[in-house]
């Protein structure tokens, strides 16, 4: 018997699966808000050298506020004032002839720098002065937290898989609070960083383990619904980021405003249940017989104890895996798996790329950066909607490979369209940031039905590794633009285009049990996850799919 039969016993999708999905909503709409947090806090409002040391030598009596600026500060072309650079004294024949101003001797500047604080009370660039030139420490703290990310999914890949879901959570809670509050109080940049850094390396087990908790607690048929659901939090937590960095413009209040739903996840952590697939495969039949008997008394199937005895839930998984240690070096130790973590991780690596390159080359709308942030959280709604409704119908192997290629054709589009035509451009790279987030919504989903239950963590840090580098590489990439204007974009285009055909090896999983063990993918991947008619006459569920239409 296999554990779909049992949770079916269940039922797969009540009361007690929808508890779990609201009680994982306060940590997964937290994460954006980490995530995006970059563009508010790491923001660089317009500033020039500050010239009021230059005041207590009386040689600005009597002269404006502009007058002053005139006389210390090179203008550009446009009339605005050099953000990094002072004359070496002041220029005061300025006053009555503009002439061209780039022969006159400059110096950078001597005594800080002066912002705008109309739009942000305050960010890291004022805060530590991260502009001219130390400008790429403050680009490099999102670079930062995203290497957090990174080793992060790899750290706690391997710990849920060895001590459980529902533990590995709480660290990642405890700690994503600690090095939140206390990156929020740094007084240096120095100190700022590596706080930052294990931010995202704690906020990395609440992204990979929050999903796979839910996708394991549900029958077949709410597997898809599930997955989009909990991509649809990521959406509504972007567009409650954009108000509150609205009302937030301290840079410090806005790190700790965005970590605070983790306090009441903390506090409601103790109702979540630890997952029953890895309570069986890691040999803890009595917890797991607990659990399962709880969920069948919310859910109404009182009758669950007459037809689940505990002797049952020891057929779920092969004795010699009970107990056993997975590390990753059992994803590539067996050939179908090795492959499957090869073409995976591909995929992840092209969708995160792909992804974060078109966001950084959406120039937006025209409007100020809140709105603009807001328009773009929304657009993912309606992608994740039609995702949905094509997971569903078409299957998750069409969906990934659809929504790479299409990512990819809008990117060549928008290369090959004049700029004269920016309406139709935006319109292309709108759609093609929709597309992006859903191959993204997809893939998290697919990858977790693809990996056996002993190595799904694993599977899944293993595959978020490779997605936090490509987001990573994706900046270095723009660099590019210096050697030919259009080479970025080149590359982007191609790398969702290949990713998508890489896609197509991939196995369908629509309507497929979960593999438990390394033995289903290496010897009866198809035949032991496909509901047949046989198994049909066995197990009176509403998610038994006919033979005919198994993959």
């Amino acid at each position: 018997m296999k554990f779909e039969n049992i949770l079916a016993e269940t039922d797969g999708f009540g009361r007690y699966q929808i508890a779990i999905v609201a009680l994982l909503v306060f940590p997964r709409i937290t994460l954006p808000g980490h995530f995006l947090m970059h563009n508010f806090i790491a923001a660089i409002p317009s500033h020039h050298c500050d010239i009021s040391s230059l005041d207590g030598d009386g040689v600005f009596e009597n002269l404006t506020r502009q007058q002053r600026l005139t006389v210390s500060i090179p203008q550009h072309e446009d009339g605005t004032f050099d953000s990094c650079h002072m004359f070496s004294e002041p220029q005061f024949h300025l006053l009555e002839n503009s002439s061209n101003t780039t022969e006159l001797p400059v110096v950078q500047c001597q005594n800080g720098w002066q912002y705008d604080h109309s739009t942000f009370k305050s960010t890291l660039a004022t805060q530590f002065d991260l502009v001219c030139d130390t400008k790429g420490l403050n680009k490099a703290s999102a670079t930062i937290f995203f290497i957090g990310v990174m080793f992060g999914a790899v750290f706690f890949g391997i710990l849920t898989d060895k001590y459980g879901r529902k533990n590995m959570l709480l660290v990642s809670y405890v700690s994503s609070i600690v090095f939140s509050v206390a990156s929020a109080f740094s007084t240096s940049f120095v100190m700022f960083a590596p706080f930052r850094f294990m931010t995202g390396f704690s906020l990395a087990g609440i992204s990979i383990i929050s999903i796979v908790l839910s996708i394991e607690w549900v029958d077949i048929e709410h597997r898809t619904f599930i997955g989009v659901m909990g991509s649809m939090f990521w959406s509504v937590g972007n567009m409650l980021l954009a108000g509150i960095a609205y009302l937030v413009t301290d840079w410090r209040m806005l790190i700790i405003t965005v970590t605070t739903p983790l306090l009441l996840a903390t506090a409601i952590w103790w109702w979540i249940p630890e997952s029953a697939r890895w309570l069986i495969v890691s040999g803890q039949t009595d917890r797991a017989y607990s659990s399962l008997k709880k969920c069948a008394s919310i859910n109404g199937r009182r009758d669950f104890t007459s037809k689940i005895k505990l002797e049952t839930l020891s057929t779920v998984a092969e004795t010699d895996t009970q107990g056993r240690i997975y590390t990753y070096l059992d994803l590539v130790k067996t050939p179908r798996l090795r492959r499957l973590t090869l073409l995976t991780g591909f995929v992840w690596y092209g969708v995160a790329s792909t992804y974060y390159g078109i966001s950084l080359n959406i120039t937006g709308f025209g409007l100020n950066l809140y709105l603009t942030n807001l328009i773009y959280a929304a657009i993912e709604v309606p992608a994740k909607i039609s995702v949905y409704i094509s997971l569903k119908k078409i299957g998750r192997r069409p969906t990934q490979v659809g929504t790479l290629l299409l990512t990819g054709i809008c990117i060549i589009i928008n290369i090959v369209v004049p700029k004269d035509y920016w309406t139709s451009r935006t319109v292309v790279a709108v759609l093609g940031k929709g597309l992006s987030e859903a191959s993204f919504t997809t893939i998290f989903l697919y990858t977790t039905e693809l990996y056996p239950t002993v190595l799904r963590q694993n599977g899944i840090g293993y595959n978020s590794f490779l997605a936090r580098l490509g987001a990573s590489i994706s900046p270095l990439i723009m660099l590019l633009e210096d050697v030919w204007l259009l080479l970025p974009q080149m590359i982007f285009g191609m790398m969702a285009i290949i990713s998508g055909l890489v896609a197509c090896l991939l196995q369908e999983t629509n309507n497929t049990r979960l593999p438990e063990t390394i033995e289903d993918i290496e010897q009866t991947r198809k035949r032991s996850l496909c509901i047949t008619s046989q198994e049909q006459s066995e197990i009176p569920l509403k998610t038994a799919v006919p033979a005919d239409k198994a993959p």
